[in-house]
C-alpha cells in the first residue's frame, strides 16, 4: 500500500491522488484467524478485486487479503486510461511475437475495455465512466512514420485505427494513431461498488493483513498472513509484484519504475480524448470531471525506481512541461506511481512456475494496468475453472528460459547494486549533523551503514538501509519522503514500515545520536 509520507515544501499543489482524496477509505476487517475457502486472492487492486468478482459470479469462495487497505495502493495512483492503445506497441509486438499473439494481447485489452463498461452499466457505477478517442501522437517528423507505421499494425490486427492530422493538444504535433471507443472513469468508485459484491456467502475481504508466504502441495495451497493462513484450492497474487515469486526468477525479468502525475487547471476547455507522446519521455494527457470545474491529468518524467536523485525535479519538470503546453495554470494534485516493466513490455499472467500451478500470477503491466489487470482477471478465472483462455500464450509467463531471462536483467541489478553500495557505504555522505531537515541520507554510524531522515521537527529516523526482500542498499526519495530499493522496487517510510512490496518485511531500526 503507499502511505501519504510527510510534507514536502516547495512543490506544487497537495501531495494527494485526487481518487484517494475523493473516495472514502474502506474498513473491512483483518483476518480473524485460519480459514479456508477456494481461492485466496492476494491483493485488492483492480486486479485482485475483479478476479474475485468473477471468480464469486463463477460460484466460487473467495478470500481477498490485503496489506493495507483495498484499492488505495498502485491502483490508486494511476491516470485511469482504459484503452488497449499503449503508446507504440502494436509494430513491436507484431515483429516479437508474430500476428498471431500480437492479436490476442489487442482482443485482451479491447475485451477489458468492454468488461469495464458492462460492470458499469449492469451496477449502474457512479465513476464518471465515457468514452473517448485515444491518441499516440508524433511530436517530430521522425515519430511521424512510427505513428502511421502503429495505426498499420493496429488495423492488421482488428483495432479500430486511424492516422489523423490533427489531435486538439496546443503546441506542434505531426499526426497521430487514433483509437476510437475507449474510455476513461473514476478507479476508486468503480472499484468501491465492485468490491461491496464479494463479501457474504462464504467470500471475504480482509484489510491490514498482509501475506507473508505462500505454499503449494498436494492440490492445495496455503497463505501465510501475520494473523493466520488462508487454506485455499488455488491462490492468485495480485500484489503488482509477486512478493512470493518462487522459482519463476521474476525478480530478474522486470524492472521497477516510478512516474508523475499533476492535477492541474488549464482554463479552458480540454479536447476530447486521452492523450500519450509517441518517442522520448512521456507525456501523459487526459481530463476529469471535478468539483470546481475540469481537471486535467498530465503525467510522465518516467525514471527507475531509487535512482539516487533529488526526486523532486521530476514533480517541478513536470510543472515546467506543463506549463509550456498550458501557459496559465494552476496545481491542485500530485503524486507519483509505480509500474514493474518485463523484457518484452507484455506482462506476465498466468501460473507461477513449473510445480506450482495453483499459484497465479498478474504483474508487469507496464504503465497500462487498468486493462491489463481486467484481463488478467478473465484469464486467471478460466484458469482457474479448468478451460483455455483465448488470450494465455502471449501472457503466458514461462515464455522465457529462466537463465537467458537472468543474463539480461541480473547485469543490470548487479550493476545497481554496486553503484549504491560502492557509492554510498564506502563513500559515506558525512555525519549525522550534515543530515538538514526534510533530508535523508545513507551513512556510516559506528561501523554500520544506516539510512538516516531528519524530519521538519528535527527528529532523527533511522534505520538499516538493507532491504529486507534480496538484500539491496535502498535509497531516499526526497519527493514521497521514503526509502525506495532500485533493485526490485520495494520501499519503506522514513520509520522503515513496508508500504510498497515485494518486500513484507520492516527494515530494522537502527540507533543514531546526535554528537
Amino acid at each position: 500500500m503507499e502511505h501519504g509520507p510527510g510534507p514536502v515544501y516547495g512543490l506544487p499543489g497537495r501531495h494527494e491522488s485526487y481518487w484517494m482524496e475523493t473516495t472514502p477509505e474502506t474498513s473491512y476487517p483483518p483476518l480473524p484467524g485460519n480459514l479456508e475457502t477456494d481461492v485466496a486472492v492476494v491483493g485488492g487492486g483492480i486486479t485482485g478485486i475483479t478476479t474475485a468478482v468473477l471468480l464469486k459470479q463463477a460460484g466460487y469462495t473467495v478470500a481477498v487479503i490485503e496489506g493495507g487497505r483495498v484499492y488505495r495502493g498502485v491502483t490508486g495512483h494511476t491516470t485511469a486510461k482504459v484503452t488497449s492503445l499503449h503508446r507504440l506497441i502494436y509494430h513491436k509486438l507484431i515483429s516479437r511475437f508474430g500476428g498471431g499473439q500480437a492479436k490476442q494481447y489487442a482482443d485482451a485489452n479491447q475485451a477489458a475495455i468492454e468488461t469495464i463498461a458492462s460492470f458499469v452499466r449492469e451496477y449502474d457505477i457512479p465513476c464518471n465512466f465515457v468514452r473517448r478517442p485515444a491518441y499516440t501522437y508524433a511530436e517530430s517528423e521522425d515519430s511521424r512514420d512510427l505513428v502511421m507505421a502503429e495505426a498499420d499494425a493496429a488495423r492488421s490486427l482488428g483495432i479500430p485505427a486511424t492516422f489523423v492530422e490533427e489531435i486538439g493538444l496546443p503546441g506542434r504535433t505531426y499526426g497521430a494513431v487514433r483509437f476510437v471507443d475507449q474510455a476513461q472513469f473514476h478507479p476508486l468508485k468503480y472499484l468501491q461498488r465492485l468490491a461491496s459484491f464479494i463479501p457474504g456467502d462464504g467470500s471475504y475481504i480482509f484489510e491490514k493483513t498482509r501475506a507473508l508466504e505462500v505454499q503449494d502441495g498436494g492440490g492445495r495451497c496455503a497463505v501465510r498472513t501475520e494473523h493466520g493462513v488462508v487454506t485455499s484450492r488455488a491462490a492468485v497474487l495480485a500484489t503488482h509484484y509477486p512478493f512470493y515469486d518462487g522459482p519463476g526468477f521474476y525478480y530478474a525479468r522486470m524492472e521497477p519504475s516510478r512516474s508523475y502525475v499533476l492535477g492541474i487547471r488549464t482554463g479552458e476547455p480540454f479536447p476530447d480524448g486521452i492523450f500519450i507522446n509517441a518517442e522520448g519521455p512521456a507525456h501523459s494527457w487526459r481530463s476529469q470531471p471535478a468539483e470546481g470545474g475540469e481537471l486535467v491529468l498530465v503525467g510522465g518524467m518516467e525514471h527507475r525506481t531509487g535512482e539516487n536523485v533529488d526526486t523532486r525535479e521530476h514533480y517541478r519538470a513536470l510543472e515546467a512541461y506543463a506549463r509550456s503546453v498550458y501557459p496559465a495554470i494552476s496545481v491542485d494534485y500530485r503524486w507519483s506511481a509505480q509500474d514493474y516493466i518485463t523484457i518484452d513490455g507484455v506482462p506476465y499472467i498466468g501460473p507461477l512456475a513449473a510445480g506450482h500451478e495453483n499459484v497465479y500470477i498478474a504483474t508487469g503491466f507496464r504503465k497500462w494496468g487498468m486493462t491489463n489487470g481486467t484481463a488478467a482477471a478473465m484469464i486467471l478465472t478460466e484458469m482457474i475453472q479448468d478451460r483455455t483462455s483465448p488470450w494465455a500464450e502471449v501472457y503466458a509467463p514461462d515464455r522465457f528460459k529462466p537463465a537467458a531471462s537472468v543474463r539480461r536483467f541480473l547485469v543490470h541489478n548487479i550493476g545497481v547494486a554496486e553503484k549504491y553500495i560502492g557509492g554510498a557505504i564506502s563513500r559515506p555522505a558525512g555525519d549525522l549533523r550534515d543530515v538538514r531537515p526534510g533530508e535523508g541520507k545513507i551513512l556510516m554510524i559506528e561501523g554500520e551503514k544506516a539510512g538516516v531522515f531528519r524530519d521538519r521537527e528535527e527528529r532523527v529516523h533511522a534505520v538499516n538501509p538493507t532491504c529486507t526482500h534480496l538484500g539491496c542498499v535502498v535509497a531516499w526519495n526526497s519527493a514521497e519522503e521514503t526509502w525506495d530499493c532500485p533493485c526490485h522496487g520495494s520501499r519503506y517510510d522514513a520509520d522503515g514500515r513496508v508500504i510498497h512490496g515485494p518486500a513484507v518485511k520492516d527494515l530494522a531500526p537502527r540507533g543514531a545520536q546526535e554528537r
